[in-house]
């Protein structure tokens, strides 16, 4: 004699497990949802039901304890209807990084040696003017005016205008464009 399907005996209880889950919810809709997910764990871990135990108590179990879930994890959700919360949460892609960072390499190649030279020393080796000028050997006043002047040829030659933010991912592009370091000649 074989042994009956325990999962043939899971429609008897619908009407229960969804008055149940009303009570939980006071929602039909939620309810229903939530009878349907404890009939999907039930379904899909039927070999831990045991034989011979109630099936009812079992599923009640397994309804209670996805409301409860469901609940805890509702606490950690943050409504963001409109999305402005997730719109604060959005990164810029890293591929644009990598873009502009090419497009600095290739404007830097295009500064005069002299100008490229000062300017990786002030800009992105974070020498002072003083010190730039002793390894390059001329004085302070010139390295400040190759800086300067490399400063603004790259910003020419990167279509930045004075009137807007620089944008750039790539920390060592910010330095050595940064505009602080402009305004301390």
């Amino acid at each position: 004699m074989t042994r009956p399907d325990p999962r043939d005996e899971l429609v008897e209880h619908l009407p229960a497990m969804r008055a149940f889950a009303i009570s939980l919810t006071r929602n039909g809709a939620t309810a229903d949802d939530m009878v349907q997910d404890t009939l999907v764990k039930a379904w899909t871990n039927i070999e831990k039901f045991q034989e011979g135990t109630n099936m009812r108590a079992w599923l009640f179990t397994i309804l209670r304890n996805t409301y409860y879930s469901s609940r805890r994890k509702a606490k950690r959700e943050v409504s963001d209807v409109d999305g402005v919360l997730t719109e604060g949460l959005a990164e810029k892609p890293a591929h644009d990084g990598h873009m502009q960072m090419t497009d600095f390499r290739k404007a830097l190649a295009l500064l005069k040696d002299e100008q490229r030279e000062a300017l990786l020393l002030v800009g992105a080796s974070g020498f002072s003017y003083e010190e730039a000028a002793d390894m390059c050997g001329v004085a302070v006043g010139t390295i400040k005016s190759r800086t300067n002047r490399a400063r603004a040829r790259l910003a020419e030659l990167l279509g930045h205008r004075d009137d807007e933010a620089l944008e750039m991912t790539d920390d060592a592009t910010m330095s050595v464009l940064s505009a602080s370091k402009v305004s301390s000649f």
